[in-house]
């Protein structure tokens, strides 16, 4: 029993944390995204390419307080042209859809908590829907958010919470922690899980990063699919990623940015029943790039 759940840990854990910590950040700051990724796989003729849309409507309920609704849409397309001992066609589209509910109030003069619910649909959806297609996310964020404090030289936004979401196979939540310093005019980090980066400001519009991030999905495979006289019921992708970043800023709110590096870890898998790996898609290193538009506060 310790094992399997030490195995699910490690096998599982990055995929969530990617798109927990990326709710979270777009629920602080982005009011809409659009979003393009792409990972050739290499020495193949596979692809893997993702678009992403969300949105985010904070709705003040009080004084200092909000009420969030958002969504947010992943279609990931996977280009198997390789010869693999099944039938891929199944797998060629996966959806990834999250209804993002949150609730936000002050505690303190600098303190903030945060709740946030999000159930999910993620499948392959070739049929119609059942409850293995539905995935829960949520979780309590204390944030103390002090970037537009003028007597700070140095300013910084924490992030401390806990997290749950179901497809870890983990009955109790995990910590989450993001830190975020303006180190003096040019300079910012962020350290955290999935986002760590360091940022230098060329002016007010242009500005560059280093970064290392986690990227990936989980999802209920419809159609059963026999590999090795198992059947294969989940597929997952996990991804770390290292490169460099752009981003340039239409206004103070829009901004088009692009990421490009190289993944220093990629698994893509089929799972089994109880999780387990079944059949491995590709774990070569390859290309990576990301870019987008986002619409902040």
């Amino acid at each position: 029993m310790i094992n399997n759940v030490r195995r699910v840990f490690k096998i599982s854990v990055l995929i969530v944390l990617c798109f927990i910590t990326n709710t979270i950040e777009a629920q602080l700051t982005d009011l809409a995204r659009l979003e393009y990724s792409f990972i050739p796989k290499s020495d193949s003729e596979d692809e893997y390419t993702r678009f992403r849309g969300s949105f985010n409507i904070p709705l003040q309920t009080s004084e200092d307080c909000y009420f969030i609704v958002g969504a947010e849409y992943n279609r990931i397309i996977l280009d198997l042209e390789d010869e693999y001992p099944f039938n891929t066609e199944a797998l060629r589209r996966i959806h990834v859809a999250d209804l993002n509910l949150a609730y936000t109030f002050k505690t303190s003069e600098n303190w903030r908590l945060g709740l946030r619910f999000s159930p999910r649909i993620a499948s392959t959806l070739t049929g119609s829907l059942s409850m293995d297609d539905m995935f829960l996310n949520g979780g309590v964020f204390a944030i103390n958010d002090r970037r537009k404090d003028t007597a700070l030289k140095r300013p910084y936004r924490l992030i401390l919470g806990l997290t749950y979401n179901s497809t870890t196979g983990l009955p109790f939540p995990l910590p989450f922690i993001s830190y975020f310093r303006q180190v003096n005019e040019k300079w910012s980090f962020n350290l955290g899980i999935p986002k760590l980066n360091l940022k230098y400001y060329v002016n007010e519009k242009n500005s560059i990063q280093s970064f290392f991030s986690i990227d990936g999905y989980y999802a209920h495979i419809q159609d059963r699919i026999a590999i090795n006289e198992k059947q294969a019921k989940y597929i997952s992708l996990s991804a770390i990623v290292g490169g460099v970043g752009y981003e340039y800023a239409f206004t103070k709110h829009l901004v088009a940015y692009a990421y490009t590096g190289y993944t220093l870890r990629l698994t893509n898998t089929i799972r089994e029943n109880n999780r387990d790996k079944l059949f491995n898609l590709g774990n070569v290193n390859a290309f990576y790039l990301r870019t987008g538009l986002k619409f902040k506060i």
